[in-house]
């Protein structure tokens, strides 16, 4: 009975959340016990890990590290890796580089063996400690040689003066090393023991206080005894390992022996078997490789001869033999070991080998088009129809440029060589241009009428102290048209006696410079047939890269000592080779030997005030390349569209835009100049931005002019335009004044050039009317990949000044 009138709940019965602590994980792993559920958890709770397990997962991954680098350390001069490399840089010209080479020889245990590239180099093998270096002196004041071998150097050791540390030329080295990028490096300090105890402690501090903001953490070692030597040897194949980025993703070596055979054909050209160590990365012999000052070449044979640096030689066969057997037999054993040893490795394929094809050649068909069919003949109508009005335009103007034009008074205004002036239109105006044309004739004519009164100077001095004169001349000239160009930015005089609309036909207006559109495309001069181009360079980078990190390639892998056979290349090379020039070789990445346009971004070295103009010849220094190129600078944005500098300013970063071989960053520059003497000066220091052709650079003009009468806002306005046709053309253009007004062009005034404008705002009488230009430029095709080789740079203490000697 009390079962069958239990209460049963209704429909309004209160329904409690159930408890959610299962979801906790804590909670179910507890109630799982250790059980794996049969379905696959999402990455993103792989992810999740517990304090536990992420303090393990670091653990692990420092442990990694830490073993990658101690692997290197070891690798590193090791028998299975390549000698160390270590570069001896002397800064100062009391420094004495072939004393402190002298004591590192004199090692307990050690053997010396003299390098046959290069003069005063060696070789150092400790099979007891199982180490192997390779010591090459750098000659003192060759620029070239120092950044050729900073390039492939697994530490540099710089000599420093126990008094002074270094002079100004180890000044301009440091400054271009520190640019290029530095590898592992450490300082030591000879001699310094003639000086009595008081001042040498004194020198020895003065000296630590000067290298601390050059090198900071640094340690000077001092180098007298053959103990401090071992020391430095100790810190040498113990230190940390600096990356360079731009050698570690490319096989490189530095050349122990070359030899030379020339082709059949010619004895100007030929095979050059260069030995070395593998370092960097694995080489290929399918690849393209770069003779660092010498160009681009292919390999046709990798050999793997003996070892001549190793720590544990093969013991030859014929050794353990008898000595008593005939000079004959051990004769002919000997040239079959050679025959043994020097093994071929691979040999190229022609089917997979890079091409040395650096330009494209361009079609001059490929641009035309079949006849047109009916269809598209009958839209050409309709639209002509459509477009009543009739303007006559000069030749080579876009539809952008046709669109504000007025009227079809055009007289004289076709140039017909105007795609011809396309890269000779660097002058400010036209006033500059006849100025300089009639100087030229002046010269001309002087030049006539000296040589036929002319009469030769017994003294030459005097000749030549006149020629630097006229450079002196020549560079305040300069000065002068860098100051007018930061007082006066883009500003040009309009011309009297041609009208601006043909002087500025190729110029257009922007209602704005950061928003108006501007077709990448269009108007693309005819060198831009000749280059390549990515459709995206940044994915393409990325996945050569990673094709490096994570592929293994064929070749001869990093430490091995081979022979490659370098096909086409000049009997110069070898020449430098025997003068004691080092011999670097870099591989080359896929497309790194086809030409493009390139972006650098660089920041005037504060060293350096001489003022450089756009497309002056410059020498850069752009990873493992020099070559030659006259470039043009712009302002550095994140805009679709990047303004013209005339000049390398001193005070913000520009944009170094030329035609040169793809390289793939991240690559460090250096801009040089080259003096009349042969001296390269070092002007700008910075690093690759991109490989892109479409990089818009718009090289802006101002016309000014003068307010006569103002009406509120309305203006009379002179000195702009000298005739009524041109401020008829121009009318489209907006008007902006220097103290922020706006405004455009009603109407002219009289046949002279005044004009009515109106403005947003009542003119000041002492504001001036501004009317903006615009024309997309190119780089000048100058790419020169044959850099003249510096004059050594004049030391401090080494050499009287010029004048001085002149004089004497």
């Amino acid at each position: 009975m009390a079962a069958a009138g239990a209460h049963r709940p209704g429909p309004l019965k209160q329904q409690n959340k159930a408890h959610k602590g299962g979801k906790h994980s804590g909670s179910s792993q507890r109630r799982a016990g250790g059980r794996v559920p049969v379905k696959a958890q999402p990455r993103r709770r792989l992810r999740d890990l517990n304090r536990v397990d992420r303090r393990h997962q670091a653990l692990q991954l420092r442990r990694q590290r830490k073993e990658a680098v101690m692997a290197e350390k070891r690798s590193l001069g090791s028998r299975d890796g390549p000698p160390h490399l270590v570069v001896v840089v002397p800064l100062h010209i009391r420094a004495a580089a072939q004393d402190t080479l002298r004591l590192l020889q004199s090692q307990d245990s050690a053997i010396v063996r003299a390098d046959e590239g290069r003069a005063g180099g060696f070789a150092l093998l400790c099979p007891r400690l199982k180490q192997r270096w390779r010591f090459v002196a750098a000659q003192a004041g060759d620029l070239h040689a120092v950044l050729d071998l900073a390039k492939v150097a697994d530490s540099l050791l710089f000599i420093l003066d126990a008094v002074d540390g270094w002079d100004s030329a180890g000044e301009h080295c440091l400054s271009c090393l520190f640019a290029q990028g530095l590898p592992s490096y450490a300082l030591a300090v000879p001699g310094g023991t003639e000086l009595p105890p008081k001042k040498r402690i004194d020198a020895r501090k003065k000296l630590s206080k000067s290298i601390e903001k050059r090198f900071p953490e640094a340690k000077l070692f001092p180098l007298n005894t053959e103990q401090e030597s071992s020391l430095l040897l100790r810190h040498l194949s113990s230190q940390k390992q600096r990356h360079l980025a731009f050698r570690d993703r490319r096989a490189h070596l530095l050349a122990h022996a070359a030899e030379f055979v020339p082709s059949q054909d010619s004895g100007l050209l030929g095979t050059l078997k260069m030995s070395g160590f593998v370092r960097g990365q694995t080489l290929n012999v399918n690849s393209l490789v770069h003779i660092v000052g010498h160009g681009n070449f292919q390999v046709s044979q990798v050999d793997a001869p003996p070892d001549p640096l190793s720590l544990n030689p093969r013991v030859v066969k014929g050794q353990k033999r008898n000595q008593d057997m005939e000079v004959q037999d051990d004769s002919g054993n000997g040239v079959d070991e050679m025959e043994e040893d020097v093994k071929v490795l691979m040999k190229a394929d022609p089917s997979k080998q890079e091409s040395l094809q650096s330009e494209v050649v361009p079609d001059p068909m490929e641009g035309e088009q079949t006849w047109p069919t009916e269809e598209e003949l009958q839209e050409a109508e309709d639209s002509l129809k459509a477009n009543r009005r009739v303007v006559k335009v000069p030749k080579g103007t876009s539809k952008y440029q046709a669109a504000w034009i007025v009227d079809d008074e055009g007289e004289g205004s076709e140039n017909e060589d105007g795609d011809d002036d396309e890269d000779d239109d660097m002058d400010d105006d036209l006033m500059e241009e006849a100025v300089s044309q009639e100087g030229e004739s002046s010269e001309e004519e002087a030049g006539e009428e000296e040589s036929e009164t002319m009469t030769v100077s017994e003294c030459l001095r005097d000749d030549q102290y006149d020629e630097k004169m006229e450079e002196d001349e020549q560079m305040l000239e300069r000065y002068k048209q860098e100051r007018m160009d930061e007082m006066f930015p883009d500003e040009v005089d309009t011309p009297r006696d041609v009208p601006a609309r043909v002087r500025f036909q190729k110029y257009r207006g922007l209602k704005s410079f950061r928003t108006s559109p501007w077709d990448p495309k269009e108007n693309l001069p005819r060198d831009y047939a000749r280059i390549f181009q990515f459709q995206d360079f940044s994915r393409t980078r990325k996945n050569l890269f990673r094709q490096i990190d994570k592929e293994e390639t064929e070749g001869a892998s990093v430490g091995w000592y081979v022979t490659l056979h370098v096909c086409n290349v000049p009997v110069s090379v070898m020449e430098s080779f025997k003068e004691g020039k080092p011999l670097v070789l870099f591989s080359l990445l896929p497309h790194e030997q086809k030409m493009s346009v390139l972006n650098f971004l660089v920041r005037r070295h504060p060293g350096n005030c001489e003022p450089v103009r756009a497309k002056e010849e410059l020498i850069f220094h752009c990873g493992f390349r020099r070559f030659r190129a006259s470039p043009l600078f712009s302002q550095h944005t994140s805009a679709d569209k990047h303004k013209l500098e005339r000049f390398l300013r001193p005070d913000a970063a520009l944009v170094v835009t030329v035609y040169a071989p793809i390289t793939f960053p991240p690559a460090s520059v250096l801009l040089f100049k080259q003096r009349s003497n042969g001296m390269h000066d070092l002007i700008a220091t910075g690093s690759l931005l991109s490989v892109d052709p479409d990089r818009i650079v718009i090289k802006r003009l101002v016309l000014s002019g003068h307010p006569f009468k103002i009406f509120a806002k309305t203006a009379v306005v002179r000195y702009m335009f000298f005739n009524r046709d041109d401020v008829m053309w121009f009318k489209p253009v907006e008007l902006r004044t220097k103290w922020g007004r706006r405004g455009h062009i009603k109407e002219p005034l009289g046949t002279h050039g005044h004009m009515k404008c109106h403005f947003d705002g009542q003119l000041k009488s002492q504001d001036t009317v501004l009317l903006n230009l615009y024309k997309r430029v190119f780089p000048k095709w100058t790419y020169d990949p044959h850099v003249p080789e510096p004059v050594p740079w004049v030391r401090s203490e080494s050499a009287l000044p010029e004048q001085e000697v002149e004089m004497e």
